[in-house]
Order: structure tokens, then C-alpha cells, then sequence
């Protein structure tokens, strides 16, 4: 059966089974936990305005400049979340196992934004005001995938990006040397390495009915990848102090993300392609190859860059 039969609701036909499997082990896996657990409520205080309280200061907290860049980068990216259940339920549909796994995961990751943001407030790591115009803004934009509409670019796209973003928060965790912030962003990781593995082996099952778009799609999606943060006001600066300071950077990309999903899908063996899926594999692999080039130079400068943007590690 050639690539172009296939059809996005034939697909999901295909593909309702194995959702329902996925769904099923996922609700076995997952733990439950309560936001309010993570809060040291009893340390938080009123700030100025109406509860007439102290303004926020920088010297509230002892977390440095990049690591409140990469906790406001990574809340605002958690709170676009009515775009991006907006773009699941209009590809997944809301019937049936795939319904039910919109609402869950929809559920799950409003959790994550309400407890970084009680946590972050409590604590007083981030200005509170700044950090309500930057949530109007990045919202009010809005989030439209590059790849909206299409369920295979969907699967894919997702597949890399809650990787990425487990990385990006247990990393976070890290670089605050805030024990209880760590604990907060492991276990958000933890969700969002569920997530990944739900979405990387829906595409694996996508991979064995439709080889040549779903490596088409592979193709499109890892050489257009782009974070749904992008529009965060000021976000190129923060992505460059994130991955100066090695939170997020192009090695971790290409190595830690990129890497092994192709191998869990054992993307480089798949035999029988047609030709333009073919050539679809070798424009990828030319495409990680510059990344890997990339990566070495940055790593290069990142010394000069770190002392440039005053970062220590």
C-alpha cells in the first residue's frame, strides 16, 4: 500500500488501538501527586498592592539571573495550555481512547504551571508582575503548531518535544541549587517522560503502517524543530543563557533528544522505502550531521559566551 492511501482518518482508525493499549499503561504507571505537597506555603508573604506587603526584589532569592530566565521560560511554556489542547482535540478528536487521553493529558499538565507558579510565588524567585505580563503576552499570541492539522508531523513533533522539555525542567531543577525546586521539576519530568513515551510509541505504530510519510514527516519535524516557548517575550536571549549555562543546548538536542528517539523507532533500519522517503533519510541524516558541527562550535565558544552574559556555573 503506497504512502498517499493513507489518509489522517484512516490513520486514526489504524491507530485506535493502540492508543487505547497506551492509554491503559500509562493510567497503570502514573503517580499521582498533589502540587500543594511541593509549596513551603508557611515561607511565603504578602507582597505590596492590595495586600500591602513588601514589592519583590531581586535579592529575595538566591537563585541566579539564568536560572529565573529558565524557570520563567519553562512556567511559560507549561501555561500556553488552552492552544495546546486546542491543537490536540482538533487533530486527535475526542472520541474514544483518544479522547480520553486529551483530557488526561490536558489534566496533567495544568497541574504542572499551578505548582511551579505557587512555588516560584512563595518563594519570591521571580517578579510577580513581570511574570503576569509576560503569561498575558505569550497567551494572548497564542500557540499554532508549524505542523498543525497533521497527525503523523504531530506524533513526531510531540515525540521530541516533551523529551526535550523533561530535560529542560529536571535540568532547571538543577541548576537552582534549590533542593525543593529540584524535587518539584523532577517530578514534573517524570510526567513528561510518560508523556514522551506515550507519543514516541504511537509513532512507532504509525512508522510500521505508513513508512514513507511517517519518515517524511520524521524529516520535517527534526530539521523545523522549534520549542512552543519561542514567542516567550525575550525568549532568544534566555534560550542563549539556558544553553550557555547547560541547561538546554544543542549537544543535549542532538545527543540526548534527537538521537535516541530515531533509535528507539530504529528510524536508520526501516527497509522498503520508496524513493522520496529514502531520500527523505538521507536529508535528515545530513541535516543531524550539521547539527553535530553546530554543537562542537558552540561548545567552543561557551566559555567566551558564559563570561560575555556574566553566567558562572
Amino acid at each position: 500500500m503506497t504512502a498517499t492511501t493513507w489518509s489522517q482518518t484512516h490513520l486514526l482508525q489504524e491507530l485506535n488501538q493502540v492508543v487505547e493499549g497506551e492509554l491503559n499503561r500509562h493510567m497503570a504507571i502514573a503517580k499521582e501527586w498533589f502540587p500543594h505537597d511541593f509549596i513551603p506555603w508557611s515561607e511565603g508573604r504578602n507582597f505590596d498592592g492590595l495586600m500591602g506587603g513588601e514589592p519583590w526584589r531581586p535579592e529575595d532569592s538566591d537563585v541566579s539571573d539564568v536560572a529565573r530566565s529558565a524557570l520563567i521560560v519553562n512556567l511559560l511554556t507549561e501555561d500556553n495550555l488552552p492552544s495546546y489542547h486546542h491543537e490536540i482535540a482538533q487533530i486527535f478528536g475526542r472520541d474514544d481512547a483518544w479522547g480520553t487521553w486529551v483530557h488526561r493529558w490536558t489534566a496533567e499538565e495544568g497541574r504542572h504551571g499551578i505548582a511551579m507558579r505557587d512555588y516560584m510565588l512563595v518563594k519570591r524567585l521571580v517578579d510577580p508582575v513581570e511574570l503576569e505580563r509576560f503569561r498575558m503576552t505569550h497567551m494572548s499570541t497564542g500557540y499554532v503548531s508549524a505542523h498543525s492539522g497533521e497527525l503523523i508531523h504531530s506524533l513526531a513533533y510531540v515525540s521530541f518535544q516533551e523529551l526535550a522539555t523533561r530535560i529542560s525542567h529536571r535540568n532547571t531543577g538543577n541548576f537552582t541549587q534549590d533542593p525543593m525546586a529540584e524535587q518539584l521539576l523532577t517530578r514534573i519530568a517524570a510526567d513528561e517522560n510518560l508523556h514522551m513515551i506515550f507519543y514516541r510509541n504511537l509513532l512507532k505504530a504509525a512508522m510500521e503502517i505508513a513508512p514513507d510519510q511517517t519518515v517524511m514527516a520524521v524529516r520535517d519535524v527534526v530539521k523545523n524543530f522549534a520549542m512552543p516557548g519561542t514567542d516567550i517575550p525575550g525568549f532568544q536571549r534566555k534560550a542563549v543563557e539556558m544553553a550557555a549555562a547547560g541547561i538546554y543546548d544543542l549537544r543535549q538536542h542532538k545527543d540526548d533528544v534527537v538521537a535516541p528517539v530515531l533509535r528507539y523507532w530504529k528510524f536508520w533500519d526501516i527497509e522498503g522505502l520508496g524513493a522520496e522517503a529514502e531520500q527523505a533519510r538521507l536529508e535528515l541524516s545530513t541535516f543531524i550531521d550539521g547539527l553535530e558541527k553546530q554543537a562542537s562550535r558552540f561548545e567552543d565558544k561557551r566559555d567566551t559566551i558564559r563570561a560575555r552574559m556574566g553566567i558562572e556555573v
